[in-house]
């Protein structure tokens, strides 16, 4: 069985991982080969080297790139390095991204070493994949490099990550202007210690920005320029509870009885898992929607004071969004979805907040004058010396914000297609090997070709998160090696999609 895997970041390392724990207690060994153009391996875009500043956003317990181990990750952070991390008002060691990329990498190479003890055979090929298709002369696929040569392989597995980043402005070529904030080493060292600087966007990447401009000690202005201009959450000191009604068990036992789940069904489960914990559900969906017209900057005081807040409502709905969420999402109908779709932002910031580390840094820029947020931005184009920013007011009056800098910090849809990972998406379409879902995302049309992370398609409209990666990887391992035991393709297409 020849497995090629294509890319190197965090999907890739949650299927090194899970197939080498299938290769213990296999009979037969096979061959994996791993192509990947970058030279930081395992690492992926979000986790190379980078600012010290530039953090993982959750605490280790829900990092861990192995699926059967949740303390896996914890295991190897280790007592020390964990001390060194801490968020004191999280209680919680929050870690340099780059930190958690060398946890990546380890991981990767320990898997490797396992496989190959085990008879395997193991390459890693430093060339960007174009083309997948079928072999003309046999069952298997051809794997295609951009340096011309073909490799054959019986199982291929695309995790090529996320999304490329969109010039929603038309700035791209802009003096000033920088489409892709990673790694901020690298921009934020082009950036002028007094120049005004424009993010755009108000999520945790421009959390990021902008912590990590504070930390290099920019003395120039800071705008969050978005249309919606709401920040991220912010997490609270996690709470000791179990779920009982916001469970994956209960949402597909109302499947099976009503054939659906509506959102109503879904806040039926929230109340019902606050009122078990003597907690008021009306009041916590009154203050979940006041996020839209609160102004940010109290939103943030206010959440960051409570971030020991007891309550348990928060918790429940960012891990029921994590949880449960791939499996509400598939038994939702279509208007439904429509619905959370429009609250996308609103979506975010309770699903993915920012730690109270970076939340404090935000606060003391916003009360010392050099942090605002500008929102219902229309437009912003390129003038002399810098840029201009256009909103609207409510009485559709234009107001104009300049800035020296623009910094691209909006994220890609999830589910779309990086940019390198054109061709190869475009090849497997025309062979029929996948197919686009209309929602966003592909899916494998063949047993032989497995989708992992956030480009396969199916899945919840949140961007994937590495405990969604590390149960898709697991999953795609397990179909893998089913084929490889078996010598013969499973019967139905795998989509590890949710």
């Amino acid at each position: 069985m020849r497995i090629a895997i294509v890319g190197a970041g965090a999907a890739a390392v949650g299927l090194l991982d899970a197939l080498a724990a299938l290769a213990v207690g296999a009979a037969e060994a096979g061959e994996v080969t791993v192509f990947e153009p970058s030279a930081h391996l395992w690492r992926g875009r979000p986790y190379g080297p980078d600012l010290d500043s530039v953090l993982v956003n959750v605490p280790p317990a829900i990092m861990s790139i192995r699926h059967s181990d949740a303390g896996h990750y914890a295991s190897w952070l280790g007592g020390e390095r964990a001390a060194a991390h801490m968020d004191d008002l999280l209680g919680e060691p929050i870690v340099p991204r780059a930190l958690f990329g060398a946890y990546l990498a380890d991981t990767a190479e320990a898997a490797l070493a396992v496989l190959r003890r085990r008879g395997w055979r193991t390459r890693v090929v430093a060339a960007r994949v174009v083309a997948t298709a079928r072999s003309g002369d046999g069952p298997g696929l051809v794997v295609r490099t951009e340096d011309g040569r073909g490799h054959q392989a019986d199982q291929v597995a695309l995790c090529v990550g996320g999304g490329t980043p969109q010039d929603h402005y038309g700035l791209s070529g802009a003096p000033g202007f920088f489409g892709d904030p990673y790694p901020l080493a690298d921009t934020l060292g082009q950036v002028p210690a007094g120049a005004d600087v424009a993010v755009l966007g108000s999520g945790l990447t421009a959390v990021d920005v902008v912590v990590s401009l504070a930390a290099r000690g920019h003395a120039g202005r800071i705008a969050l320029v978005s249309r919606s201009g709401l920040l991220p959450g912010v997490w609270q000191r996690p709470v000791s509870h179990q779920r009982r009604h916001v469970t994956a068990e209960r949402v597909e036992a109302l499947g099976r009885a009503h054939g659906v789940v509506t959102l109503d069904d879904l806040a039926g489960l929230v109340r019902a898992e606050l009122e078990a914990a003597g907690e008021d559900f009306a009041c916590f969906a009154a203050e979940l929607l006041a996020a839209r017209s609160e102004p940010p900057v109290e939103r943030l005081r206010r959440q960051l004071a409570a971030v020991g807040d007891p309550a348990i409502g928060r918790q429940v709905l960012r891990e029921g969004v994590h949880a449960v969420g791939p499996y509400a999402w598939r038994l939702l109908p279509e208007p439904d979805r429509d619905r959370l779709r429009r609250h996308f932002r609103l979506a975010t910031s309770v699903a993915s907040p920012m730690v109270p580390v970076n939340a404090a840094v935000l606060l003391r820029l916003f009360d010392s004058g050099q942090l605002s947020v500008v929102a219902g931005v229309r437009k912003i184009e390129a003038a002399a010396n810098g840029f201009r920013v256009h909103r609207d007011d409510g009485d559709r009056n234009a107001n104009v914000v300049t800035a020296n800098v623009v910094i691209n910090a909006v994220n890609p849809p999830p589910h779309s297609v990086p940019l390198a990972a054109e061709p190869l998406v475009t090849s497997l379409l025309t062979a029929g090997l996948a197919t686009l879902h209309p929602a966003g995302g592909l899916v494998s049309a063949d047993p032989r070709v497995h989708v992992v992370g956030d480009l396969a398609g199916g899945g919840p409209f949140i961007t994937s998160g590495i405990p969604s990666i590390a149960a898709r990887a697991a999953r795609a391992a397990r179909a893998a090696d089913a084929a490889r035991a078996a010598d013969a393709l499973p019967s139905a297409p795998t989509n590890v999609a949710g």
